[in-house]
């Protein structure tokens, strides 16, 4: 049996700590998640996801054509944030639901983990359709490991933050909309 991860140790992130994690999360992510101390700190979940970006973008511009730097720019920010805004949106939605139970780092760092894993084949074109399931799985996972929560109150978590992000794409449809109308 390997040894547990040092997580918690000191929150430097180092590159050793980037590919022990993610041999662990891709052979056992219920081990994986389990081993989560209670104090994970922000700065090694975070190293983690914008290392796994930054493989997402250079890799992604391997498909992209026009504009490489703006859509660099625009790619790094999606991979990064919306690990960061999910986490949010997935923290209020257990605040409101069952009560705050952990903090919003160590949830953090489920969903930072979580999508930092899949980002390293989200950007073969239709691999999306593997690795969103994929990715919301490995958080179920890393909420029921990791955080204590029940099966089913980690899907109303999920189910909520999915609800309300597509709610908030849909209302930004028009917004969008009208910008790019400006611009023509």
């Amino acid at each position: 049996m390997a040894e547990p991860l040092a997580i918690a140790d000191n929150d430097r992130f180092t590159f050793g700590f980037y590919f022990q994690a993610l041999t662990r999360i891709l052979g056992s992510p219920r081990q994986f998640f389990s081993e989560l101390p209670e104090n994970v700190g922000f700065g090694k979940s975070f190293g983690f996801l914008l290392i796994s970006s930054l493989f997402f973008t250079g890799a992604s511009l391997t498909c992209i054509n026009e504009k490489p730097v703006l859509m660099a720019g625009i790619l790094l920010i999606n991979a990064v944030g919306m690990p960061l805004i999910a986490a949010g949106i997935g923290f209020m939605s257990m605040t409101m639901t069952i009560g705050k139970r952990v903090t919003f780092t160590r949830l953090f760092a489920v969903y930072a983990f979580a999508a930092g894993v899949t980002l390293l084949a989200s950007w073969i074109p239709l691999f999306v359709w593997l690795t969103e399931p994929w990715k919301w799985l490995l958080i179920a996972t890393g909420m029921v490991k990791g955080c204590g929560f029940k099966w089913m109150q980690a899907f109303l978590i999920i189910g909520l933050s999915l609800f309300v992000l597509v709610l908030f794409f849909w209302s930004l449809g028009p917004v969008i909309l009208y910008v790019r109308g400006l611009g023509a």
